[in-house]
């Protein structure tokens, strides 16, 4: 028998079965042939949340848990980081290779000249209440460009599939600034393609009455470094409704509004903005202790904290507090980020936190660095959402052209009723409401 198998016997029915290994993993529907009698439908896997399922095979993003290891393309994010434009990584992520001179530069040029936007497109912005939050605004306002691209249906074309990404790409950060504006009341700003991506970003966000918007080197440095780290991440939640809802062969403005609303969530990009009303709540490092015992109690939470994949240490919390000390010399130091290092430093030393695997993830300081450079809260999620379009981008490309994906078709165990008598609506009595 070949060592690359797993032997299973199944205690109901004494059949022993043989199935094969590949890459570290099983194929689950290997379990179907796993039979308690000729009724029975097969052996099914029950998975809550997908905590050990492997849904997709990748080339694209690389996440070692254990060692605290993260690579693009099998490219250290701290390389690319370090020494990379967002663009120049982007490239990487969608083509699979780092660029050459020639290549990132037409590159950059065809994501500059995408940044514009359809008039009625801006028109259907200014609809959203003045206290919309920008990323729902973001959110519906994606899922318009399907109406304005029509042809971006026609996924199964691998050229028309990468002009919508250079689309999305270029035109995530032009929504995202128009939502800001549109939340602050100010007009929106064109871009300019004399400016490189994020630098592009800030004079749309940012630029007021002076006739060319200049920047701060140093801060659109650690933009770019902030985007880098964002770009990808595995088989996340968002990317995995990215995959899911692009199974079904829906267009890419619509995957990714999916996406976007994914990311939404408190539990995921928007832990960030919740560390800062967690610090804001604690107020003080004399009330760190009082704070945790809440947490403790359950009555309190530690947004930030922990991650599913890390097992000690996310790479990217540590790069983040070198970015840190590159803005504060620009910006001041953000008083805030004291108290987050104070609460990190008290989360460690604590046995009950370090038993549960708890330390600063990708969110933690992120926000604490937005906020110094002069970003609101209501738009940190935004900032995460507008890299990461590049690696959902990829991700939704790699599944077109796996030959193996099929569209996303969970199964699910029924623990509900059966054969129950219809009464007419006069003899019914009053419901008891849902059931646990």
């Amino acid at each position: 028998m070949p060592s690359n198998t797993l032997t299973i016997t199944d205690n109901r029915t004494k059949e022993k079965y043989t199935i094969a290994i590949e890459d570290g993993a099983i194929r689950a529907t290997d379990f179907r042939q796993i039979k308690n009698g000729q009724d029975d439908a097969g052996l099914m896997v029950y998975d809550p949340g997908l905590v050990n399922t492997a849904s997709c095979r990748s080339r694209i993003t690389y996440v070692d848990g254990e060692n605290a290891k993260l690579e693009y393309r099998g490219y250290s994010v701290e390389d690319l980081a370090e020494h990379c434009g967002f663009l120049e990584a982007a490239y990487l992520l969608i083509y699979g290779d780092l660029p050459d001179e020639g290549q990132l530069k037409e590159w950059q040029r065809e994501i500059s000249h995408r940044t514009m936007l359809h008039q009625s497109t801006i028109e259907f912005t200014e609809g959203f209440r003045h206290d919309a939050h920008p990323m729902s605004m973001l959110v519906s306002t994606l899922s318009t460009l399907s109406t304005v691209y029509p042809e971006a249906r026609n996924v199964q074309d691998p050229a028309n599939r990468l002009h919508q990404m250079k689309r999305i790409i270029a035109k995530v950060a032009t929504i995202a600034a128009i939502s800001y504006r549109h939340s602050v009341g100010f007009p929106y700003v064109y871009p300019d393609n004399d400016l490189s991506y994020t630098e592009n970003f800030m004079n749309m966000l940012w630029k007021m009455v002076e006739p060319k918007f200049a920047a701060n080197p140093v801060l659109a440095r650690a933009l770019d470094a902030l985007f880098i780290l964002h770009a990808d991440h595995e088989q996340n939640c968002s990317t995995n409704a990215m995959r899911s809802v692009g199974s079904s062969q829906s267009d890419p403005y619509l995957a990714t509004s999916a996406a976007v609303a994914a990311l939404s969530g408190p539990l995921h990009g928007g832990a960030n903005e919740q560390v800062i009303k967690m610090l804001k709540a604690i107020g003080t490092a004399d009330s760190v202790p009082a704070y945790l015992d809440k947490v403790k109690e359950g009555k309190a939470r530690l947004p930030g904290f922990g991650h599913r994949v890390y097992r000690h240490c996310d790479p990217r919390a540590e790069i983040m507090k070198r970015i840190a000390e590159r803005v504060f010399q620009v910006t001041g130091r953000n008083p805030k980020f004291d108290l987050a290092l104070e609460l990190e430093k008290k989360v460690q030393a604590d046995g009950y936190f370090a038993e549960k695997r708890l330390f600063p993830n990708v969110d933690y300081y992120s926000g604490l660095i937005y906020e110094a450079m002069g970003f609101k809260p209501e738009i940190f999620t935004v900032l995460f959402a507008i890299p990461r379009s590049v690696g959902w981008l990829a991700q939704w490309d790699e599944m077109h052209r796996d030959a193996e994906q099929k569209i996303m078709r969970p199964r699910q165990i029924y623990v509900g009723e059966h054969n129950r008598e219809f009464v007419p609506i006069e003899k019914r009595k009053a419901g008891q409401g849902l059931k646990a």
